[in-house]
């Protein structure tokens, strides 16, 4: 995947719609000195190009579960997308990423008390054919966290 070509003003502008996302194309172009028509370009084609999205972030007090935890998997090699997937139909399971390591699989997911975790890590993942070992973690404290730098494009397979 090679760098996107930006100059200056594109960068200034998603430095601006990152603060507010709401703001009108006629201030972000009084603010950089250009025309509202080359603002109105130039977000079109950024989401044209996949670099920046519009959407609603919603908080954890709108989920039923608020505690995050990491269940790492280790899973067949030669099936990892298929596990991937059916892990990710798991309703409390909220991400997953195939990944390099000892563990080929990470899922994220939500959970309110140990005993559900418990049952979703040894039961319902552990459970699912190809997977042979999982290993749980826990958040206790957020240290940092950016919801700026997300995959804009849907699930892939």
């Amino acid at each position: 995947m090679s760098r996107p070509d930006l100059d200056d003003l594109d960068h200034q502008l998603i430095r601006i719609l990152a603060q507010d996302a709401r703001v009108s194309n006629r201030k972000i172009a009084s603010d950089l000195g250009v025309n509202e028509g080359t603002v109105r370009g130039r977000i079109k084609r950024l989401q044209q190009e996949k670099l920046i999205a519009f959407t609603a972030l919603t908080g954890l007090k709108l989920e039923k579960a608020t505690n995050i935890a990491f269940i790492a998997v280790q899973a067949d090699v030669g099936h990892v997308r298929q596990i991937a997937r059916n892990i990710a139909d798991i309703p409390l399971v909220k991400a997953v990423m195939i990944t390099l390591g000892p563990f080929n699989i990470m899922a994220t997911c939500l959970y309110d008390d140990l005993d559900d975790l418990h049952k979703l890590a040894s039961g319902k993942v552990l459970e699912v054919e190809g997977v042979r070992h999982v290993e749980t973690s826990l958040v206790v404290r957020t240290v940092k966290f950016s919801n700026r730098v997300v995959r804009i494009t849907g699930a892939e397979s």
